[in-house]
C-alpha cells in the first residue's frame, strides 16, 4: 500500500497543512498525555513536537520509511542533534493544541527549526531543534538540494 493506509480526505487533516512559515497541526491533550493532576506531562511536548516536524516532512514529500528503505541512493534517517525548549505555560486534558514548525535555517546535513506549542493564541511551550541527516554508517549526509525550497519558508 503505497499511500500506508491514508486516504486524500482522511490525511488532509490527519497530518496538519504547509502554512507560509512551515507547517500547522492541530492536536487535542489526551487523557495519556497528562500526569495525575490533568496537566500534559512536560516529556509528552516533546512528542507534539515530533508530530509536528514529521507531518511537515511527510507534507513536503519526505516519508521516513522512504528514507530509511534508501529511496535517494543510500538508507537515511533523521536524528535530532539538540533542543532548546522553553515552558511557558500548561495545556490540559481536552484542550486543541496548535503546533507550529518552521525552519529557520538550512547548513549542510542541519536543519534548524522553531516551533511553538499554543492553545489558541497562548503560547504554552517554545522549542528550536537542531536535526540532521545521517547515513547508515552514521555519518552526516548532505540535505539534498531537491528539499531546500520545500523547507526553506516563504515568509521571514
Amino acid at each position: 500500500m503505497g499511500d500506508h493506509g491514508e486516504s486524500a480526505a482522511l490525511s488532509a487533516g490527519l497530518s496538519g497543512a504547509l502554512t507560509d512559515f512551515g507547517h500547522r497541526l492541530m492536536a487535542r491533550v489526551y487523557y495519556a498525555d497528562t500526569d495525575f493532576s490533568g496537566v500534559v506531562y512536560h516529556a509528552r511536548y516533546l512528542e507534539f513536537f515530533e508530530r509536528g516536524r514529521s507531518d511537515y516532512l511527510r507534507l513536503t514529500g519526505v516519508h521516513h520509511t522512504e528514507l530509511a528503505d534508501g529511496k535517494h541512493g543510500e538508507k537515511i534517517v533523521w536524528i535530532v542533534r539538540r533542543m532548546e525548549i522553553d515552558f511557558r505555560g500548561s495545556a490540559r486534558i481536552d484542550d486543541i493544541l496548535t503546533v507550529d514548525t518552521r525552519t529557520d535555517d538550512i547548513s549542510g546535513a542541519r536543519i534548524f527549526m522553531a516551533q511553538q506549542l499554543k492553545r489558541a493564541e497562548e503560547v504554552l511551550v517554545e522549542a528550536r531543534v537542531e536535526a540532521a541527516i545521517i547515513g547508515e554508517n552514521g555519518r552526516p549526509r548532505r540535505f539534498p538540494r531537491e528539499w531546500l525550497a520545500a523547507f526553506l519558508p516563504k515568509v521571514r
